[in-house]
């Protein structure tokens, strides 16, 4: 099952989740109470292996804002989230990172449909941390495609069982407030999912 940790702000935390088995590591550079910079986002990226993918989140951004943010930080995948148009992607093709679409259980649910390499298909009111019908994807979307939406280290394991996917993403379930991250959570977490396998 593969994990991105999303949201990540301080180099503690990126070393418990390298540590504990994280797959991805999300830096949030839009509007967000996790947002940070591109520079800081470099100073955290730089502290990850390169068997972990490091991903901006962007949120509405156009473009050119993301491709620069994207080479300020130097992570190694772009995630739009919303309702960013199919010309967005192609857009950044050429900037020769992983793209990542993360999109409501309404959208065009096959992954790669907007020429991304990687699917995100979160909650209807996505950074709500609350939890949502999970079992209402399940078989609906196809490839390389993580659940994300309400999950933390006590539901994980149901999700997972409810919605049947590739991968899983989480940020607030493993914050004791929004954008303050607790080790012991994502530790947690990993563990909790791992125990899947």
């Amino acid at each position: 099952m593969y994990v991105k940790i999303c949201g990540l702000s301080e180099p503690e935390h990126v070393a418990v989740a390298v540590e504990a088995g994280a797959d991805a590591i999300g830096f949030v550079m839009t509007r967000s109470p996790r947002q940070v910079t591109p520079e800081r986002a470099a100073e955290l990226a730089a502290l990850v292996p390169g068997h972990v993918l490091t991903v901006g989140v962007f949120r509405g951004e156009d473009p050119e804002t993301v491709r620069a943010a994207a080479l300020v930080s130097g992570v190694r995948a772009v995630q739009l989230h919303g309702k960013h148009p199919h010309e967005d992607f192609t857009a950044l093709k050429d900037l020769g990172r992983r793209l990542v679409r993360a999109v409501d259980a309404a959208a065009d649910l096959r992954c790669g449909a907007y020429d991304e390499d990687l699917l995100l298909v979160d909650a209807p009111h996505a950074g709500s941390g609350r939890p949502w019908d999970w079992a209402a994807v399940r078989g609906r979307p196809s490839g390389h495609w993580m659940l994300a939406g309400g999950l933390d280290p006590s539901n994980v394991t149901e999700a997972i069982a409810a919605a049947d996917p590739w991968g899983v993403d989480v940020s607030s379930g493993v914050e004791t407030s929004p954008g303050a991250k607790d080790s012991a959570l994502i530790a947690a977490f990993l563990t909790a999912v791992r125990s899947e396998r």
